[in-house]
């Protein structure tokens, strides 16, 4: 299990993803450089114990779309001791950690140790671990899979495509197979969608107090 170090990061994930999100297309904010505060998430484990893997839920109260109010955005993300190749384009930054030195931060959705992990976790074969204790599995997370996919070999192979859409991030392994989907913009209801074949369901804070919203859906194909 992945040791979380008390520790220092210069620049920090708050100040990296500053710069970062306004680049996305599901960033809805208009008013200035974000402001941005970690209201959740949790992490999940890489096997090989090499890749660090977190699923972190920021709140921008820079100003967002009309009347919207303050934003959560989901960001997944993996921390390697070294860059990962073909995945320029998705790297958030560098920063110095206090204890294991220079970390490449990258958007988890292009890195396929935490498209894998996330899959297990759907499968039930990975358990999801709290974000800021070593050691420590976190109940509130739960994740649910539709029997016909879990049974088959979805998500076996790498995959085959990222996309990013107006609040979501599209990860496609082939034709006719299952979508896994990354919520990106927060607010969007408790329940997953309609004909969605499993999710992933986890904890954040919003201004109006503590919400749980799916933080990653499948969905068939044909969607």
């Amino acid at each position: 299990m992945s040791v979380i170090h008390k520790t220092t990061m210069a620049p920090t994930k708050v100040e990296l993803l500053a710069a970062w999100l306004p680049t996305r297309s599901w960033y809805t904010a208009t008013g200035g450089a974000p402001e941005l505060e970690r209201t959740g998430g949790f992490r999940l484990d890489d096997p090989e114990d090499e890749v660090g893997i977190e699923f972190l839920v920021v709140t921008d109260s820079s100003g967002t779309a009309a009347g919207s109010g303050p934003r959560g955005y989901l960001v997944p993300m993996t921390y390697r001791a070294a860059p990962l190749a073909g995945a320029e384009d998705a790297l958030i930054g560098t920063s110095e950690h206090g204890v294991l030195g220079t970390r490449w931060l990258y958007d988890g959705t292009h890195d396929p140790v935490l498209v894998g992990q996330l899959a297990a976790l759907l499968r039930g074969k990975a358990e999801p671990q709290m974000q800021s204790v070593s050691h420590t599995p976190d109940p509130s997370v739960t994740a649910v899979l539709d029997g016909t996919v879990a049974d088959g070999t979805w998500a076996a192979d790498p995959a085959v495509s990222v996309t990013d859409g107006a609040d979501a991030t599209h990860i496609a392994f082939g034709a006719g197979d299952p979508v896994l989907c990354l919520c990106r913009v927060m607010g969007g209801g408790a329940q997953p969608p309609a004909g969605a074949l499993g999710a992933v369901t986890a904890e954040w804070r919003s201004g109006d107090g503590a919400r749980r919203e799916p933080f990653a859906v499948v969905l068939p194909a044909t969607r």
